[in-house]
């Protein structure tokens, strides 16, 4: 019986690790691992001993006899990336994972870091950090809450890949963990700052800003970017109030990766099944009031460049009613034939399998569709006060095409912002680095005590686990410049750092706060049958956070004691 991973493979690697035959591929230190887009478990190697389904933090890893069946499409997609043997054929060799990349060895100590985010590369950096002795962690997060993409930009129809907060939660509550939530880098407290109460700093604060798509009437009532509406849908305070209209029977998503899929998805699934997640009260109003009956998912180039990933393919033509125009029908036959690549063949079957837009008209579908298109280069945005069209081009010619359209949303990418006291590589919008060691952008020189992990260092590209081995190479080199005493010792007293910050921020939310403001969310949600219900509201989370019971004098001293020994 063996093991398959689904859907909600996160690239996190724990499995990789926890395999004693070593049969989970790609693993970090192999060349596709950067581009793959999930693990794989080779069906002819697996033992069945269970060690990665325990190892899993999203539950994506199940026996083959007991995948439910929207999930049965990974039987074919697992074993198809490892090559047919032949009968007796040895097996495939085994990772060289562990030489390659070794734990880091801290030989000396204490050491204190500060780490500025709290998404996954922040915490897969603590993690690492938190397995030496005598390491102390500061997390700082701008929001009352933590996790980054993993609580605003995961769509709350994906409750499996939000689960890997459980092992979040967990690195949160060892020894020598802080949080300092609701405090702003920059703002609250500087670089030089919190050099002078750690040896070091790793920043891990993503690529926060969208990719703007420079076109007339963007920029109109009626349009905005993906990655806002997920953030919408999610709760996430600085988009509460954002204006969305579904008013309109059509909606357009310029861009077709992962978070087209995703936005297309919820706004086509029936709000009933919405409800049951963690979705924002204001987003599932909004949908459940939708006259919106077709998403058309537009990109400009042609199938086999489509960004979007296999097993989210796979997951969003199981759920939703998804078709194609004819004349995409006739691209996909054309790239199938010409194409070798395994996994774009894969997706192209798919493609090739989906009805016709013609045979299923919109007046008389089901319920609302979602209908990709390709080669459309988009030119303009229509509209007189706010959106109603969008002007296409057909790609490589000088041909017009126009969607009516009352939403008008770009998915083309996220962009890093820059990091004060930091350089910043504007083409790549990323912190100029050597494997993490911030480097001066024109010398190449190392800048002290400065590190990045996550997707303000190497860009926006990978999964959620991705982040895995990235932060780990980031702490590697930490580790390797502080045994050699290439670290100056900080210069601040113990308890400066939590006195300045209770002066610079008074609303500054601590892990106790923080564990309230969850703990409230989880009882609203179990309410109305759901995972959680969120607050939006900073004021009311910081109303929640402050009203936790504080830790007594006796319990800090003991704390700071045990840390330090």
């Amino acid at each position: 019986m063996p093991h398959v991973i689904g859907q909600s493979c996160c690239n996190d690697t724990s499995c990789v690790f926890a395999c004693p035959v070593y049969c989970i591929h790609p693993s970090p230190d192999e060349p596709d691992f950067a581009t793959a887009e999930m693990l794989y478990i080779d069906p002819e190697a697996c033992v069945d001993c269970g060690a990665c389904v325990r190892a899993c933090p999203v539950d994506a890893i199940s026996p083959d006899s007991l995948l439910p069946e929207n999930q049965l499409p990974f039987l074919a997609v697992n074993a198809s990336y490892y090559p047919e043997r032949e009968p007796g054929t040895k097996l495939p060799p085994t990772s060289k994972l562990a030489p390659i990349m070794p734990a880091p060895e801290l030989r000396r100590g204490p050491l204190s870091v500060a780490i500025v985010g709290s998404g996954p590369a922040a915490m897969y950096a603590a993690d690492e950090l938190l397995t030496q002795p005598r390491v102390r962690v500061s997390m700082f997060e701008k929001l009352p809450t933590p996790y980054g993409l993993v609580r605003a930009g995961v769509a709350p129809d994906h409750q499996s890949t939000k689960r890997i907060t459980r092992l979040f939660d967990q690195i949160t509550r060892r020894d020598g963990f802080s949080f300092y939530l609701n405090v702003e880098v920059g703002k609250h407290i500087g670089h030089h700052e919190l050099l002078a109460h750690h040896h070091a700093v790793i920043y891990a604060s993503g690529a926060p800003n969208d990719r703007r798509l420079d076109i007339e009437g963007m920029g109109l009532p009626g349009t905005g970017t993906a990655t806002e509406l997920v953030a919408w849908i999610n709760g996430h305070p600085d988009f509460v109030d954002l204006p969305v209209d579904l008013s309109h029977e059509r909606a357009v998503i310029i861009g077709n990766g992962n978070v087209a899929l995703d936005v297309a998805r919820v706004l086509t699934r029936d709000p009933a099944t919405l409800a049951r997640t963690d979705i924002s009260d204001a987003a599932l109003a909004a949908l459940s009031a939708s006259n919106i009956n077709e998403v058309v998912i537009a990109a400009r180039r042609g199938p086999a460049q489509s960004a979007f990933t296999l097993p989210e393919l796979i997951g969003l033509t199981g759920v939703a009613d998804v078709v194609l125009d004819t004349a995409d029908h006739e691209l996909v036959r054309r790239d199938l034939a010409e194409v070798t690549d395994r996994m774009t063949r894969n997706k192209l079957e798919i493609l090739t399998n989906l009805p016709d837009a013609a045979d299923v008209p919109l007046t008389q579908a089901r319920r609302p569709r979602i209908r990709f298109a390709y080669q459309r280069t988009p030119r303009r945005v229509i509209g007189d006060g706010r959106a109603t069209a969008v002007e296409f081009e057909v790609t490589g010619t000088d041909e017009l095409v126009t969607l009516d359209a009352g939403l008008v949303l770009t998915s083309i990418g996220y962009r890093g912002k820059p990091i004060r006291d930091l350089p910043f590589d504007e083409g790549s919008a990323t912190v100029p680095n050597d494997h993490g060691r911030v480097v001066h952008a024109v010398t190449g020189a190392r800048i002290p005590g400065a590190y990045v992990a996550g997707w303000i260092k190497r860009g926006p590209t990978g999964f959620i686990g991705t982040n895995k081995s990235c932060s780990m190479q980031t702490v590697q080199q930490l580790v390797e410049d502080f045994n050699a005493e290439l670290l100056p010792d900080p210069v601040a007293k113990a308890g400066a750092l939590e006195r300045l910050l209770q002066i610079r921020q008074p609303d500054l939310i601590d892990e106790a706060g923080w564990q309230a403001i969850d703990a409230a969310e989880i009882a609203r949600g179990a309410a109305a049958g759901r995972p959680r219900d969120k607050f939006t509201s900073v004021p009311e989370m910081v109303a929640v956070a402050a009203a936790a019971p504080k830790p007594t004098l006796r319990q800090r001293i003991s704390d700071k004691i045990h840390q330090l020994v």
